[in-house]
């Protein structure tokens, strides 16, 4: 069975082909940054995570963009509300999503583009827009023409007559300055005290939308293999985009569009606006973050995953199941006479295992039918520890409690649970391969290439935590040690 994702435009399942042969474009649309993510954007970017980690894993090579919108009304209102900068709000919750999912285990994305970093590139879209006649300035503000783009409702199934204005809460200008109602601002017009930047239509600062079009643009090209993004994000954000993008560029936007369903609490999404979150550091401080990341993998990324204690309890019970298998060679190895060389990469692995997890898989990311197998081998691990325990040996032959247990760690690592020892020679669990290593390395070369110093840094800090120790040469050669 080949991998089969179900694309929110065709509203079916379809075999996933890349563009390029063994190349996947992937973006998904990032938080916007005025306060601490909550449970909900946990959920949608480990679900990203985990479509990366699989991808590769099959042996794709993944370039993964996620923006961050760092101009909004709602972040310039809270640097209002506490006498700062739209700048100081931004960086502070910027270090604070990246403090808080990277102890979920998730991945950083390859580049995290900022909407005022992409000015430039933004309004050059609009421009191209406006000589097309998809877009009208109007004092000082400018409007994309839904009208004027025919296919416009295609990813969201929704008929012109149906369409409201400021659906997203992020259209502000007044009916009077628009063609047509479901017209939507692609530059906004500055307003007294705001940010705002030079641009062909005078000084003022981009909408909502056309940000993602541009940095796709710049970043991945006109068009992409995967778009992610939550489902609240299908109308208006995703279909803005695509009427922006496709019409600019006469291409499709995007081949393939996934969004995550949302958590809830007591059937309600949960939303700032509504006041029902759980932010994700408050959850981390009673919950180990790998008990979080299964409890949303256990439901299917595109179904409503409702947030109770009960859930998080099963999690945690679920978690300690899997940590007692991740770490199972840590115990009882010395028992065995079992002493890993290397990183444990000459272990075969439980081939019946593998094939049902894939199977389970490449059925659109199905985590939880996944998650079934790898229960099954971190239970088949939990009674040979029990034996052990209490009789001192087994009769299992060692080769197959080895098989199952490599096939557990690297099972789990697909999914981003991964446990960590103080065993070095565990790396096995949550170490990097040489070319994880090397990608790295190259990745940090690019960004000191680039003079992006904070990135260049996080990479360096990346690899140290993980043992690995670089040393920068003349001429701009890294070479690295375990």
């Amino acid at each position: 069975m080949s991998l089969q994702i179900y694309n929110t435009q065709s509203r079916s399942k379809e075999t996933f082909i890349p563009l390029e042969p063994g190349q996947v474009k992937m973006y998904c649309c990032g938080v916007t940054v005025y306060d601490y993510c909550h449970l909900g954007h946990a959920r949608s970017y480990i679900a990203w995570d985990v479509v990366r980690r699989y991808l590769e894993w099959l042996g794709y090579t993944v370039k993964y963009v996620q923006n961050f919108t760092d101009i909004d009304d709602k972040i310039l209102n809270r640097a209002q509300a506490e006498n700062s900068s739209m700048e100081a709000v931004s960086e502070r919750f910027i270090q604070a999503y990246y403090e808080d999912l990277r102890r979920l285990n998730v991945r950083d994305a390859d580049a995290y583009p900022r909407a005022t970093e992409n000015i430039t590139e933004i309004y050059q879209l609009i421009q191209q827009l406006e000589k097309k006649g998809y877009a009208y300035a109007s004092n000082g503000d400018v409007f994309y023409s839904v009208e004027k783009f025919p296919e416009y409702g295609k990813l969201s199934g929704r008929k012109q007559d149906q369409l409201l204005a400021g659906a997203s809460g992020r259209v502000s200008a007044s009916e009077g300055e628009k063609k047509h109602s479901s017209d939507f601002a692609l530059w906004k017009a500055a307003k007294p005290g705001e940010p705002a930047w030079e641009s062909p239509w005078g000084e003022g600062r981009p909408g909502w939308h056309i940000e993602c079009s541009a940095m796709v643009r710049r970043l991945l090209g006109s068009t992409i293999d995967i778009h992610g993004g939550g489902g609240d994000l299908v109308f208006p954000h995703h279909e803005n985009e695509i009427a922006q993008s496709e019409a600019a560029n006469c291409e499709p936007l995007a081949r393939f569009w996934m969004h995550n369903g949302m958590v809830t609490v007591g059937g309600e999404k949960m939303s700032k606006s509504l006041g029902n979150f759980t932010t994700i550091r408050q959850l981390l401080e009673q919950v180990d973050p790998m008990a979080i990341r299964l409890f949303v993998l256990q439901a299917h990324y595109r179904k409503p995953l409702d947030f109770t204690t009960e859930a998080i309890a099963s999690a945690e019970n679920g978690w300690n199941t899997f940590k007692e298998g991740l770490l199972f060679q840590h115990q009882y190895g010395e028992k065995l006479g079992w002493h890993l060389n290397g990183n444990g990469n000459s272990l075969s692995l439980h081939s019946e295992a593998v094939e049902r997890f894939q199977t389970a898989m490449d059925d659109d990311f199905n985590t939880s039918g996944g998650l079934a197998v790898l229960f099954e081998l971190a239970k088949e691990l939990r009674k040979e520890g029990n034996v052990i325990t209490h009789e001192g040996k087994t009769e299992t032959p060692l080769e197959d409690i080895q098989q199952t247990w490599w096939t557990l760690v690297q099972l789990s690592k697909v999914l981003g649970l991964e446990v960590q020892t103080q065993d070095t020679q565990t790396d096995a669990v949550s170490g990097l391969s040489d070319a994880e290593i090397e990608t790295l390395i190259q990745k940090r070369l690019n960004a000191r290439q680039a003079k992006n110093y904070a990135e260049s840094d996080q990479i360096r800090d990346r690899l140290k935590e993980a043992g690995i120790t670089l040393i920068d040469r003349p001429g701009g050669e890294t070479v690295w040690h375990r």
